[in-house]
């Protein structure tokens, strides 16, 4: 979380945050200017008059994260009015008074109120609360799974119900063509209810309540038809795009390659973890104009960086004019860690594409 907020109402819950604040200095505190100390000013700290709920709309719109020293069901009549929803609320985390219990309160997997709720609690020393089925069960939180490693879901609309099979322990299908695979950080085994397989070829989803699916391929319809209503689609960050081009070409081009290339593949683009290319491209409008647009990240290498990887087709006549041997093809291998091109450099225009998958090592 970027910004974090300490609310206190009371002398003691002043005093609480107060000594929080000397374990977490990059939180921003606010209590009652009668239980000032004299040194807010000097430390930055906030004073307010009146009604603590007066300051609860301007604190959830500013900050990813509150931390409250106030009875849990007294911030719950405060948040009620202004709830938005679980993917813009603000983490809401409850402490009382003498600091034993650290409760999660609001927007606990997806606003992250359940791991500032056990950091609070390891700060004070006291019990964190949470109350998140999945959490207490140590199983697959729906919702979040994967979001550590960046990975996004293509359609919630079957979120909630596959998350109901996991806790009821229904038979659940997982299904992982790509990504990171030390997703599961619990100290037992994978649930016997839980079928790992590695390809949606392995699957018999008829025989499951429910089906996760990791992968970075466009699937079939009679998949993404399952998936509507009994599954979740999560797509890692794993295809890395090497790319290299003409002068002054336009993003629009560049675009339109990159998009051509993966519907041939039958790739998802919104697996595209990134763009590398040549060193003397890291100022070329167009690469850097896509990446800003689909937020890939953007990676240039100097010709000896990509000289020092194997890829297939070296050409002289690159060498002549950058110093590098290609530039799309030891680029996507070198960003992907990977010995293996999905796609060799591809021409199209002008542009020049390969395309690598993290993970996998030929």
């Amino acid at each position: 979380m970027d910004k974090i907020a300490f609310v206190a109402i009371t002398k003691h819950g002043t005093e609480l945050i107060r000594q929080l604040w000397q374990k977490r200095p990059d939180a921003d505190l606010y209590y009652m200017t009668k239980h000032a100390y004299g040194d807010e000013e000097e430390k930055g700290f906030q004073l307010f008059e009146g009604s603590v709920k007066l300051q609860l709309p301007r604190l959830f719109a500013e900050y990813d994260g509150l931390v409250i020293v106030i009875s849990l069901g007294a911030v719950i009549r405060m948040i009620a009015p202004i709830l938005k929803g679980k993917k813009v609320d603000p983490a809401v985390v409850v402490v009382d008074e003498r600091g034993q219990f650290v409760i999660s309160a609001l927007s606990g997997h997806v606003g992250g109120a359940n791991e500032l709720t056990k950091e609070i609690a390891g700060l004070l020393g006291a019990i964190p609360v949470i109350t998140t089925a999945s959490d207490v069960q140590k199983t697959i939180p729906v919702d979040i799974f994967g979001r550590e490693f960046g990975w996004t879901i293509e359609d919630e609309q079957a979120v909630t119900p596959v998350s109901a099979a996991i806790v009821n322990e229904e038979p659940v299908l997982i299904v992982q063509e790509a990504g990171e695979r030390h997703w599961w950080k619990h100290d037992k085994a994978l649930p016997s209810h839980f079928t790992l397989v590695s390809s949606l070829a392995d699957a018999e989803p008829g025989r499951f309540q429910a089906a996760l699916v990791i992968s970075d391929r466009l699937l079939s319809e009679e998949w993404m038809t399952i998936l509507r209503t009994k599954g979740v689609l999560y797509r890692p960050k794993t295809l890395c795009l090497g790319i290299g081009c003409n002068r002054g070409t336009s993003a629009e081009e560049i675009e339109a390659v990159i998009f051509e290339t993966l519907q041939e593949l039958e790739l998802s683009p919104k697996s595209v973890a990134s763009i590398s290319t040549i060193d003397l491209k890291k100022d070329e409008a167009g690469l850097l104009a896509v990446c800003e647009t689909f937020q890939w990240e953007f990676i240039c290498y100097s010709p000896e960086e990509l000289n020092e990887i194997p890829f297939p087709n070296p050409s002289e006549t690159v060498f002549r004019y950058t110093g590098a041997y290609g530039v799309s093809e030891p680029a996507a291998l070198r960003t992907a860690k990977s010995r293996q091109l999905l796609l060799e450099k591809k021409k199209s225009g002008n542009v020049t594409i390969s395309i690598a998958r993290k993970g996998e090592k030929g």
